[in-house]
């Protein structure tokens, strides 16, 4: 009998553990590429406060991520940090976000 609950509580413990993972980091942008299979290369905007002139520039990031939703060129969606896929992919997307217009 008490071996049961102690296999109880272990099971039990397993989900919270996996709970405890740190946040990942996720971001929008747009899907600049889709020519290659499951994966997609994404732009990520960001504004940047120049340190001389405190005017605002556009920094530019893309990302190449990993895709099972089918996203299409134009497409807002959101990534996530995850493990290496490939030599340069490391993201996932997880939604689409607003499809592009035709």
């Amino acid at each position: 009998m008490a071996e049961n609950q102690e296999n109880i509580e272990s099971a039990n413990a397993a989900p919270a553990a996996a709970k405890s993972r740190a946040n990942r980091s996720q971001k929008v942008g747009t899907v600049a590429s889709d020519k290659m299979t499951k994966t997609v290369v994404v732009r990520v905007d960001r504004l940047v406060r120049h340190p001389k002139y405190r005017r605002y520039v556009r920094r530019t990031s893309k990302f190449m991520a990993h895709d099972e939703l089918g996203a299409t060129v134009g497409d807002k969606v959101r990534i996530v940090e995850t493990r290496p896929m490939s030599a340069r992919k490391r993201w996932r997307v997880i939604e689409i976000v607003q499809k592009a217009a035709k």
